[in-house]
């Protein structure tokens, strides 16, 4: 059923600059998908899901993303090649632009909030040229309730045109002439020349990274979360690839989100975002159930390839490997209402390691906790980009550093004390190969997996008995329920020996080199957290 839409007394938008636009305020997503279909801008699936191309940006552009550094902003951010600095001058030019391209434009406005737990709740006002960027912010913020909408005041304004491209980007401190750009003084955030919707999300939650720690002592984190009927809350770490929406997905317990959490000082975890935004590639239902069941009409299938038939191919990369779905939260069944809970009591870092050296499962020191979160790794295999055909280590701090606008020892040193203070219990999850690299090895069966994450869960391995890794220090469970015993020491499931010891020396080497550029930042606890050996050791040490 459409609602009507609400218009919001606060609803003059000169305010922003844009003159004689033609405003739709909060229309309702099945208004948004026929909009976009009678525009050519998209079409329907067979079951009624709408499928668009998001055009020349299939993907974020991290090298077009950049912070207005000024007084408030200079001291604070971690400033390189992740977080590029723009002018406060170049970024009202800018605005102006983009505010001046919107006027006379049919255009799309909608009122919604992010970070489910109510202390915290943030409004955001988001302008799209697009109606299809309008629908997804629906899907993946959360919805205000009507009774909100008619006085709502935001605290960020979003400003999101795809069809404007700078015409002379060196001149105005750009690379190129698309751009995402966060004013955390003006609290704005601007999307121009990318149709992509990502960068919208990616945006808003990079905005919370800084604000979050910097004024509420609220520690951010890119990590899907659930809860057991018990109330024990388990947070998932891991980058792209390594099982973070499969694993959190688990029928016997509820999800609160699978992407964005913040955890409070008052000993909450709760989910920025009212929606998922998902990988289809190679989706199949009995891969990912709740995924795949999700795409129905209020999702958003963002260039993907039709079938003859009207269905969708989902084994086609031929647009892009990032084929995606944005859709709202309740179209999973099992979810946490509202979505936030108490302290965890479990967090797993998740990696691919296709190197095959990283033991299946290992409990982690806080040392070892804020090192490996510092540190972020998992293995790029063949296949994943160009070129690539041998593994590559592949280092992302925090497990999200494209959207931690801080130096990433904030972040580690947060986690640590909160770890502490929560008496919780941190473990690295190896979901990648064993028994060899990839090639030669196998990839962990994932039911190996879901098996050693129930015992934790359930805490079978409270008092089980741990051997340390002689190189990465890290202490690995003699034995785990429903996990055969021979795999859990990886070096057992190597023909040579000598062959692990020399792969895991070399992969020590590739963390130690990592680390470096934080090294001056970090403690001596995390330093010492880090792999016991280095490529210089010889293997007599070992």
């Amino acid at each position: 059923m459409k609602n009507t839409p609400v218009t919001p007394k606060k609803s003059d938008l000169n305010v922003y600059g844009i003159k004689d636009a033609k405003v739709h305020w909060n229309l309702s997503p099945e208004t948004l998908q026929e909009i976009t279909i009678e525009k050519g801008m998209g079409k329907e699936t067979n079951n009624g899901t709408l499928a668009l191309n998001t055009g020349e940006f299939t993907g974020r552009s991290p090298q077009d993303r950049f912070i207005v550094k000024d007084d408030y902003t200079k001291d604070l951010v971690w400033w390189g090649k992740t977080n590029k600095a723009i002018s406060s001058e170049d970024f009202d030019y800018l605005q102006s632009e983009i505010t001046n391209y919107l006027s006379g434009k049919e255009i799309y406005a909608r009122d919604a909030y992010v970070c489910a737990d109510p202390e915290y709740k943030t409004n955001v006002r988001t302008i799209t040229e697009y109606p299809w960027s309008n629908m997804f912010v629906y899907n993946m913020f959360l919805r205000s309730e009507d009774s909100e909408l008619e006085n709502f005041e935001e605290e960020w304004l979003v400003l999101c045109a795809p069809g404007y491209v700078a015409p002379e980007p060196k001149k105005y401190g750009l690379r190129q002439g698309n751009f995402s750009i966060l004013n955390f003084t003006k609290k704005i955030a601007l999307v121009g020349g990318s149709g992509y919707t990502g960068e919208i999300k990616k945006g808003i939650f990079s905005s919370l990274n800084f604000i979050l720690p910097v004024e509420k002592d609220v520690l951010p984190m890119h990590c899907s979360a659930n809860v057991g009927e018990a109330g024990d809350t388990a947070i998932f770490f891991g980058l792209s690839g390594t099982g973070k929406t499969t694993l959190s997905a688990d029928p016997s317990r509820k999800l609160i989100g699978d992407d964005e959490h913040g955890w409070t000082a008052n000993n909450n975890v709760f989910n920025f975002e009212g929606g998922c935004y998902a990988k289809v590639i190679d989706l199949s239902e009995e891969k990912e159930p709740d995924i795949f069941r999700a795409i129905k009409p209020g999702a958003i299938l963002e260039n993907v390839v039709f079938k003859a038939d009207g269905d969708i191919d989902y084994m086609d990369s031929s647009i892009t490997q990032n084929t995606r779905v944005s859709y709202p939260i309740y179209n999973i069944d099992n979810i946490q209402k509202p979505s936030y809970a108490d302290n965890p009591t479990n967090i797993f870092f998740l990696t691919a390691d296709a190197f095959g050296v990283l033991p299946p499962v290992s409990k982690l020191t806080p040392g070892q906790a804020a090192y490996h979160f510092i540190s972020g790794y998992t293995a790029k295999v063949a296949g994943t980009e160009a070129g690539i055909t041998e593994p590559v280590p592949s280092f992302s701090a925090c497990f999200g550093q494209p959207f931690m606008p801080l130096h990433p020892t904030v972040y580690a040193e947060m986690l640590s004390k909160k770890m502490q203070d929560a008496g919780v219990n941190v473990w690295l999850i190896n979901t990648g190969w064993s028994g060899g690299p990839y090639g030669v090895g196998s990839r962990i069966k994932l039911n190996y997996t879901r098996a050693m994450i129930t015992a934790i869960l359930e805490g079978h391995l409270d008092n089980a008995e741990f051997e340390q890794h002689p190189i990465f220090g890290l202490y690995m469970p003699k034995t785990c329920l429903n996990v055969p015993t021979e795999i859990l020491d990886p070096m057992n499931t190597w023909e040579n020996k000598s062959e692990y010891i020399s792969k895991s020396i070399h992969l020590a080497h590739s963390f130690h080199l990592n680390f470096e550029k934080f090294a001056n930042q970090a403690s001596d606890q995390i330093i010492e957290g880090g792999p016991l050996i280095d490529e210089h050791h010889h293997l007599d040490h070992v």
